[in-house]
């Protein structure tokens, strides 16, 4: 006889869009037992999207999804575990509110990077992070790596975000939105020029354009490379809005912006900068399946 399984709540959101099948998607686990970090990591390489999210109550012995403000969380690529994720946090935060059917008007996620709180916002979710601005980053230093990226004429600043391991790298005003999207960065060859750990993330952005009436206006674009945590390109990325608000925020002078991740799935974020120094990210997400994996 077979020993008995254990079967998980699953679910899989995309997050940033309220549109099926755009956005970032993330796989988010309703844990109410111990679950190991080898099997975390595991299922997180099964589901083999950018990351698996798991959800646990403060006291896994007496967890109740529909009525507690209070949770545990961890993500996982499929390669290794992360300290930050804004796209897995907001599904997250989606499952609880919006599948759970929690009352809750906030939750707290207990995370790597500390306390996480996410709000509802209508049939939107407001997270607040912390800000990480980036500092001048020397050419020289990592000239290998942005070789790879793209043009160095087509390159306006370089910047550094130590907290987050992300490159921040300001295409100039001559390029457009267009010229973002159409960039093709080696990125196979990303971990062969930079394999310190100092970089774990290349951030590629550029000022926004207005709108024409079909497109909106927004202050910022950007795209995410992270190969070095098993993603080629990331759909929307909200801890590299973290450092994109910091560095925007100072160049435009504004504490709120509307920005736009132009990858093949694309998402919108909303980026305000808080008195107390932190930012809320806030965007839409919806659910695209809900099953059971039993392991």
């Amino acid at each position: 006889m077979s020993a008995a399984k254990a079967s998980l709540p699953l679910y899989i959101v995309d997050a940033f869009t309220d549109t099926p099948f755009h956005g970032n998607p993330a796989a988010i686990c309703l844990l109410k037992q111990t679950l190991s970090e080898d099997d975390m990591q595991k299922i997180a390489a099964e589901m083999n999207l950018s990351e698996t999210a798991y959800i646990q109550g403060i006291n896994s012995n007496n967890c109740d999804f529909t009525k507690d403000d209070r949770f545990n969380l961890r993500w996982f690529t499929p390669t290794n575990e992360v300290p930050l994720c804004g796209h897995a946090t907001m599904a997250s935060a989606a499952v609880i509110f919006f599948v759970c059917d929690n009352p809750s008007p906030c939750v707290t996620f207990q995370t790597l990077s500390g306390d996480l709180i996410v709000q509802r916002q209508g049939q939107g979710i407001t997270m607040n992070f912390p800000l990480n601005t980036p500092q001048p980053e020397n050419f020289e230093n990592v000239e290998n790596l942005l070789n790879l990226v793209t043009k160095k004429e087509m390159i306006d600043s370089i910047h550094y975000s130590s907290n987050t391991k992300k490159l921040l790298v300001r295409l100039t005003d001559t390029c457009s939105r267009a010229d973002l999207e159409n960039l093709q960065p080696e990125i196979t060859n990303f971990q062969k020029v930079e394999s310190s750990g100092r970089i774990m993330g290349v951030i590629v952005t550029v000022r926004g354009e207005k709108g024409d009436g079909k497109q909106k206006t927004y202050d910022f674009l950007s795209r995410y490379f992270a190969p070095w945590n098993g993603i080629p390109e990331d759909p929307v990325t909200g801890s590299a809005h973290t450092v994109l608000a910091g560095y925007w925020s100072q160049v435009l002078e504004k504490t709120t912006m509307q920005a736009r991740q132009c990858s093949a799935r694309g998402g919108d974020v909303t980026v305000h900068i808080r008195d107390d120094g932190r930012v809320d990210l806030t965007g839409e997400a919806t659910v695209v399946l809900r099953g059971s994996l039993t392991i």
